[in-house]
């Protein structure tokens, strides 16, 4: 079994402020050393029930946040970033039986984290026909446009909820749960316990998640700063529909990630 798990660090455990979040930051180690621990742990349960090789992405900010010393031996660590627009799961391709998705977060909208946003903090919102879309959306469809049905989830409480009306048979962690500025979590060990069994049980019905990829894209994304807006809608197929917001279609997932690429 091949399995892809890609790595965020707002949905990790403790995570609350943004200065956790960053390299070199003093507060930033301990959250890296536990971000290393969850995707460590999903390793494990993935070893468990049979996976001989494991690509690693770490998906938060400089990519440079996972401690490879840490890592099983039949496991591969992808750091930095290849300036695709596959982003958060590049290396993903149809020869990955399942991939999972680690300390991913809340989308911008939406309040179940302090750290709630979608790509970058530039934006408001990106709704995908008619609905907030996350990091954990995207990233969805595009696992699904390889053949690669996503089974598990570990991060904040409402994320997870969110997930499960997208994908009714992911299995999910929910480590902390988001109360205004505020962040409730669990205790650090378990949650890796808890990310370890889930790995295991959701490794037993892969097939259950594969989802449908949708026949065209309507995107609409509402920026905080007005002139983005305005320098978006120059990117070919972008059109201005309001001081703050642009829109575009894709008929295909492809097109929908190159032009997000560019314009958020």
């Amino acid at each position: 079994m091949k399995i892809f798990i890609s790595v965020d660090i707002e949905g990790i455990t403790g995570v609350t402020n943004w200065s956790e979040t960053s390299l070199g930051n003093h507060d930033y180690g301990q959250f890296a050393a536990q971000m290393t621990k969850e995707a460590v742990a999903a390793c494990e349960g993935a070893i468990a029930m049979g996976a001989k090789e494991i690509l690693i992405k770490d998906a938060h900010d400089s990519a440079r946040n996972i401690d490879i010393t840490k890592i099983p031996r039949c496991a591969k660590l992808s750091r930095s970033w290849t300036s695709t627009p596959d982003s958060m799961v590049a290396g993903l391709d149809e020869t990955f039986d399942a991939a999972i998705f680690i300390g991913y977060h809340s989308g911008a909208g939406y309040d179940g984290s302090p750290l709630a946003h979608t790509m970058n903090t530039n934006n408001n919102y990106m709704k995908v026909n008619g609905e907030l879309a996350s990091e954990f959306v995207i990233n969805s469809y595009l696992a699904a446009n390889h053949g690669v049905p996503v089974v598990f989830l570990s991060g904040d409480k409402m994320l997870c909820e969110t997930a499960k009306k997208f994908n009714k048979n992911i299995e999910t962690v929910a480590v902390k749960e988001g109360l205004g500025g505020a962040t409730i979590s669990i205790n650090p060990d378990l949650s890796c316990d808890l990310i370890k069994e889930g790995v295991k049980n959701a490794l037993k019905h892969i097939s259950a998640c594969k989802i449908d990829i949708p026949d065209k894209f309507e995107v609409e994304i509402n920026y905080k700063e007005h002139n983005s807006a305005k320098r978006a809608s120059y990117f070919p197929g972008v059109r201005q529909i309001g001081t703050h917001s642009v829109a575009y279609t894709a008929t295909n997932i492809n097109d929908f990630s190159v032009t997000r690429m560019f314009i958020l």
